[in-house]
């Protein structure tokens, strides 16, 4: 499969575009551009003008803020299927938030003014838009919540949040990227070394495994158990 078609068909089963009408579609995607990027590669910088949508094709990209002492501050890691940058793109205002990536990527931009078309023409593309924006809401609003919570919580829905974004069956249980700590530590709100030994806990309770490139998360429900 040529790479073209293999682009195709990632954008037409993901969650934004699944389910549109095909020549809606290639309407939308066809100024599309695609680049590979390593990790640690900046593609949106805060204040940034939104000149493009990105639909993340491959790998795991970070949403990030900094808080008023310049601490960095992870809002959200999205990975393949997923768009990000369209809040620019719908008010006209410079972004928000950078977008750094994770892991390796390929991700392709459209220009924001075929992304705006296309809400315009597809009502669907409405609804699934607003659906992208009200499932990031919860996931921030459940994170807010346990702020005040135990750190074996807090790491515990970390993990369920990776999972549930990104998780691909692998096995016994659910895997994802093995992240650097400091990736963790940004998302949850707790210190490096407090990261590292409740993911050893969560090990000795046998509701994880790691190795050098995925975490498997062995137990969904217990980890469940932990945050309720």
């Amino acid at each position: 499969m040529d790479q073209k078609k293999e682009i195709e068909q990632l954008i037409q089963v993901s969650p934004f575009f699944g389910g549109l009408p095909p020549e809606s579609v290639r309407q939308a995607t066809l100024h599309l551009m695609t680049r590979s990027h390593p990790a640690n590669c900046v593609i949106v910088l805060e204040n940034d003008w939104g000149g493009a949508v990105y639909f993340i094709l491959e790998g795991w990209v970070k949403i990030r803020t900094h808080n008023s002492d310049g601490k960095e501050v992870t809002l959200n890691i999205i990975g393949s299927g997923e768009i990000v940058g369209e809040m620019a793109a719908l008010d006209e205002v410079p972004r928000s938030t950078d977008v750094i990536t994770l892991t390796s990527a390929k991700v392709c931009s459209i220009p924001a003014q075929d992304f705006v078309r296309l809400l315009k023409i597809e009502p669907l593309a409405g609804i699934h838009l607003a659906r992208l924006i009200a499932k990031r809401l919860r996931h921030l609003n459940r994170r807010l919540r346990l702020r005040e919570s135990d750190s074996l919580s807090r790491v515990a829905d970390t993990l369920l949040f990776l999972a549930e974004g990104q998780g691909k069956k692998e096995g016994e249980g659910i895997a994802i990227p093995n992240l650097p700590h400091r990736e963790l530590s940004s998302i949850s709100g707790l210190a490096r070394e407090t990261v590292t030994r409740s993911l050893i806990k969560l090990e000795k309770k046998a509701l994880i495994k790691r190795d050098l490139e995925s975490l498997v998360i062995l137990d969904l429900l217990g980890l469940e158990k932990l945050i309720n």
